[in-house]
């Protein structure tokens, strides 16, 4: 079998097209399209269907993929042992998170201490992030409230508020707080279901017995922001997201205490990997005691 060609296969099913799988592991889209060509020709398959300018697995694409998965995750894990052998001077760190706002300083100072450990980063909403680290397409998971799994060693470091937020010319705006039965009858601007943000929101929603209005569902903080921003309706976010922003006026709830506890986990087999243990010694000594 073509290792190429596997690898390119790998690349557009899990980037979910060739544009951006020909940029992630710098080649030319027709290169891609190309191995991906021969390696169907070659077995006489079909892997992906091409429907306009997008495309879709094939059952027999999706099972493939996830023989790749497993594949490219054992060569990670060989990589990485050698490089062990070595000292952490050479190697790949696989980072997956549902926000960069915890994770890229971490990075920044495991990069400083060992620059010579390539870094890896994809982010998604929590659910996505675990399934990642489960499938062994990450080393490292960094994402909120995780629950008890025996298969996953996980180090709480930071404790996070839920707040929500208004554009500046809400009637709101002016205030600190609010209580949460004020959101009965607002129309929300929230993550798709998945992201813990969602999920602390809406248990305390259904706990106090509040039906807010509609719901906007948006797949990314980013268009979260924006469409608050514009209008759309009021947003929610954890405090240390919420970063600066002259259109957004933040608010936190006065009456009930909605946080999360962000956690970094491995899979509890891939402690020992040098390059793992080395990014929990550093956690640990920059998470605060008790």
């Amino acid at each position: 079998m073509n290792h190429t060609q596997l690898r390119a296969f790998h690349a557009v099913a899990e980037a979910g097209g060739f544009t951006r799988a020909a940029a992630r592991i710098h080649v030319t889209q027709p290169t891609l399209s190309g191995q991906v060509a021969a390696l169907e020709e070659n077995y006489g398959v079909k892997l992906f269907e091409r429907r306009g300018r997008g495309i879709e697995l094939t059952d027999l694409g999706a099972d493939l993929r996830e023989v790749t998965r497993r594949l490219f995750a054992q060569e990670a894990e060989a990589e990485q042992l050698l490089a062990s052998a070595q000292g952490l001077t050479h190697g790949l760190l696989r980072v997956g998170a549902d926000a960069p706002y915890q994770v890229i300083p971490l990075l920044a100072r495991f990069n400083r201490r060992h620059p010579g450990i390539r870094l890896s980063i994809s982010f998604g909403n929590s659910e996505r992030v675990l399934q990642e680290l489960l499938d062994r397409r990450c080393d490292v998971a960094v994402l909120p409230d995780i629950e008890d799994d025996a298969r996953i060693h996980a180090v709480p470091f930071r404790r996070d508020r839920l707040v929500v937020f208004v554009p500046r010319d809400h009637p709101w705006a002016g205030r600190r707080s609010l209580r949460l039965a004020e959101l009965a009858g607002q129309r929300l601007v929230l993550r798709e279901p998945g992201s813990t943000t969602r999920a602390v929101l809406d248990r305390a929603l259904a706990a106090a017995g509040v039906r807010p209005g509609s719901t906007l569902e948006i797949g990314s903080r980013e268009a979260v922001r924006e469409a608050v921003a514009a209008g759309l309706g009021i947003g929610a976010v954890f405090e240390s997201e919420f970063g600066r922003d002259p259109r957004l006026r933040r608010l936190r709830f006065r009456d009930v205490d909605l946080r999360a506890v962000e956690f970094a986990a491995c899979l509890r087999e891939r402690r020992p990997v040098r390059v793992v243990r080395a990014f929990f010694d550093l956690l640990q000594e920059v998470t605060p005691g008790p």
